[in-house]
């Protein structure tokens, strides 16, 4: 059995020889390490270090002090927003450097790249949604296609205004601000090697877990207003299980009613992940049809179908119809909504939207983001139901449809912790369609899907 000195030395002698090898890595020749500074790794090795990469060939199309004020204004905004400048070369595939780049550097953010004359961008859903970053790449390309520096800074600047997210972790451990070089980026991986990497994931867990609190809070904030909504309901109804005429049905819709409304307050109390509250949502529908079908069996109405509740604010209770509605900026779909939101729409009115707090102030609860997805899947019946088109061209909807969104083959219905946020990396488990593409027509306005739009 080894002694304990003997122990500490068989520990010291590999890390040792991993500080020499950084050392010997930092202080190669540059003519030694030119083929390491060129083509998608090497752009993907910059990117973990910062957010703007130009390849050396392409450095009249974007000079170094003009990259360098670029990745500091992305730092200060503090958003995974990265930008490529590259020359066409068959070193960078037009038709799968985007996707290429987002894989091997493997961070949730948006990334922009201009390729020779042509530009082309695309982002992960939960951090900026495919609408939005579709619309700004053709506004740029028709409006600075001669000029890759404006090209690159107006993209730049409008991204960073709607970007979900933070910087990756890992820029404040690196002090490069533009292109980095192969040099450097094999020190820090050695360096890293040593222990660096898992302070950068300990950290990004830490920040992820007080999201998930935060989170957490909010939605409480929500869900106790649609338990006590749910409460003056019930007061509201007035209904008595000794009343005259009530029949054995209605005092078991009334129990199902009250018997949701004090588990919804449990199930409340016991949260304590975003994705607890999911059930939560789903008790109050339960409770809600109950009260719809007792005060039909009251008045003599016909039975309610079974139907989600009211797109536009759950807190109406079940559906009653189908309506053609559009989000702002939207297409035209199908959504369930209650009587009166029914005809609102039909009389060319505007619904009654539920509105949730965000740090933007009060939004739509389906353009506030993914902190939702827990208490939409509640009321609408899981993540197939929501993305199969009632939330299709929002914000909540973008999030939902990306891969990660679904656990437990489809079924399970996560909060936005499970997903990685703008900044965090996911490795190569992103909806490659959003970035995929090759390049066309420069002049042109691609329009249309990331699947093969034209760059």
């Amino acid at each position: 059995m080894l002694t304990s000195p003997v122990r500490t030395r068989c520990l010291v002698r590999p890390l040792a020889a991993l500080a020499v090898t950084a050392a010997v890595t930092l202080t190669l020749p540059a003519a030694g390490a030119s083929a390491a500074e060129t083509g998608p790794a090497a752009v993907a090795d910059a990117f973990r270090n910062g957010p703007v990469y130009v390849d050396p060939r392409a450095g009249g199309e974007l000079p170094k002090a003009e990259a360098d004020r670029l990745a500091e204004k992305i730092k200060k905004a503090d958003r995974p927003v990265f930008v490529a400048v590259l020359p066409e070369t068959s070193e960078y595939p037009q038709a799968t450097v985007l996707r290429d780049l987002r894989s091997l550097t493997g961070i949730t953010g948006v990334y922009a790249v201009r390729l020779g004359a042509g530009f082309n961008a695309g982002a992960d859903r939960q951090v900026m949604p495919k609408a939005a970053v579709d619309n700004l790449k053709s506004a740029v390309r028709r409006s600075y296609a001669s000029d890759a520096s404006a090209e690159v800074n107006a993209f730049v600047d409008q991204a960073l205004q709607q970007a979900k997210g933070h910087a990756p972790a890992s820029w404040e451990a690196s002090g490069s601000g533009g292109s980095a070089t192969g040099i450097l980026v094999g020190g820090l991986v050695a360096v890293g090697a040593a222990g660096g990497g898992y302070a950068l994931y300990r950290r990004s867990r830490k920040k992820r877990e007080e999201r998930a609190r935060a989170e957490l809070e909010a939605l409480r904030v929500v869900v106790d207003e649609d338990i006590t909504a749910f409460g003056e309901e019930l007061d509201r109804l007035g209904f008595q299980p000794s009343e005259p005429g009530a029949t054995d049905a209605m005092r078991d819709d009334y129990t199902r009613a009250l018997d949701a409304y004090d588990s919804a307050k449990e199930q409340m109390a016991a949260a304590t992940r975003p994705q607890d509250v999911q059930p939560v949502t789903g008790t109050l529908a339960e409770g809600r049809f109950a009260l719809a079908v007792l005060a039909a069996r009251r008045t003599g109405a016909p039975l309610p179908q079974r139907r989600v509740p009211c797109f536009f604010d759950p807190r109406h209770g079940p559906s009653v119809s189908d309506v053609n509605w559009c989000p702002p900026g939207g297409v035209l779909r199908m959504v369930p909504a209650c009587a009166e939101d029914a005809l609102r729409v039909s009389q060319g009115g505007q619904p009654l939207t539920r509105m949730v707090p965000t740090d933007q102030g009060a939004q739509p609860y389906w353009s506030a983001g993914p902190a939702y997805a827990p208490w939409a899947g509640g009321y609408f019946g899981g993540a197939g139901v929501v993305v199969g088109g009632l939330l299709a061209g929002t914000l909540l909807g973008s999030v939902l449809s990306a891969p990660s969104a679904f656990v437990d083959g489809g079924d399970g219905f996560p909060g936005a912790v499970d997903m990685p946020e703008g900044g965090e990396f996911s490795g190569a488990d992103f909806n490659a369609s959003d970035f995929g593409g090759g390049f066309g027509d420069f002049g042109s306005d691609g329009g249309g899907d990331f699947g093969g739009g034209d760059w």
